[in-house]
């Protein structure tokens, strides 16, 4: 008979949908589970926690419908380990899968089916602690939400490494450690787990971390991009910013290549997207007023830009965020 993950902290195990619904909600969140498949219900819990995070473990046997609206106090990374999950959290809509991860976003309303025989890990983080961990990696507080975005890459590179420092971390609790919580090695550990996930995911951030954690930046780098920020809303051109930079266009493309892997000019739209996009999922305004306050002047390039790199038009985002729905 297979072992299951974290099977030494059960929390339990039944086939009533009443009772799965109301223990999983006591480490959770309210929430609404609808069985809507033929399938039997064979629900399991199992819940490691630590100080800033919990490992988990769940499954429902059947096909469930389940929506807690906005988890408000945490984030969530799903991992299946068999089956999949349609998911819906906030202005995204993806797939989730063994080789597709879910991070669910606290301030996002969520609505998920978990597949038939569906079996995930789940790292429950805490939102506080995952904002105050950013601000730390920035340098300075991070004041908006963090927000993630789509399905996270499992099957290579940084989101990979994520995935086997979970399962890792799952295996050593299994064999009777303790891999997260008190004390130096526990703190430690999940400080790793809490950059892995900064690092390996798409967030609204992502941009200015990376340049915080490129080090060391050549003297004209700094100044070429404390100019950019200072001019998101305007329209500037490469040699504005060599010309602030002290260098050449020609060095100055050189440099962001080396350091940034994009353009100056990229670099520029970039940051001018991740924060139209942060209006759009705060749903304060227009889509046109946001395109215009980034410096957006062509709607259509940035509504075409703005799909490519988000999954979702602007207005489909800003539709979500006030809870009118999709265009489908």
């Amino acid at each position: 008979m297979q072992t299951q993950p974290l099977a030494g902290h059960q929390l339990f195990r039944s086939t009533d949908l009443d009772e799965a619904r109301e223990r999983v909600a006591a480490v959770f969140c309210p929430h609404r589970l609808d069985r809507i498949g033929k399938a039997a219900m064979d629900a399991r819990h199992h819940h490691l926690a630590g100080e800033r995070l919990s490992l988990n473990y769940i499954q429902y046997g059947a096909k469930t419908l389940i929506a807690p609206g906005a988890l408000e106090r945490f984030y969530l990374l799903q991992i299946p380990l068999a089956g999949g999950a349609a998911i819906v959290n906030g202005c995204d809509r993806y797939y989730s899968d063994p080789n597709a991860a879910a991070v669910l976003n606290p301030h996002q309303t969520t609505t998920m089916i978990w597949e038939e025989g569906t079996r995930q890990v789940l790292l429950q983080i805490d939102r506080r602690a995952l904002q105050d961990h950013l601000s730390a990696q920035l340098g300075a507080q991070a004041v908006r939400p963090l927000t993630f975005t789509g399905a996270l890459d499992l099957s290579r590179g940084s989101g990979a490494a994520l995935r086997r420092l979970v399962l890792f971390l799952i295996a050593e609790a299994d064999a009777g450690g303790a891999p997260i919580g008190a004390g130096l090695a526990g703190r430690a550990v999940e400080s790793a787990l809490l950059s892995g996930l900064l690092d390996a995911h798409r967030h609204d951030y992502e941009a200015l971390l990376g340049r915080r954690r490129a080090a060391p930046r050549p003297r004209h780098l700094r100044l070429a991009e404390g100019y950019i920020e200072a001019h998101l809303d305007q329209a500037i051109t490469l040699e504005d910013v060599a010309a602030a930079a002290g260098i050449s266009p020609r060095g100055l493309q050189l440099a962001f290549r080396q350091h940034r892997g994009v353009t100056p000019l990229g670099f520029w739209r970039d940051l001018r997207l991740a924060r139209a996009h942060a209006d759009l999922v705060a749903g304060a305004a227009s889509v046109t007023e946001i395109a215009l306050r980034w410096g957006f002047q062509h709607f259509g390039r940035f509504s075409e830009s703005y799909r490519s790199r988000y999954g979702l038009s602007p207005r489909d985002t800003l539709r979500a965020a006030r809870g009118e729905g999709y265009q489908d």
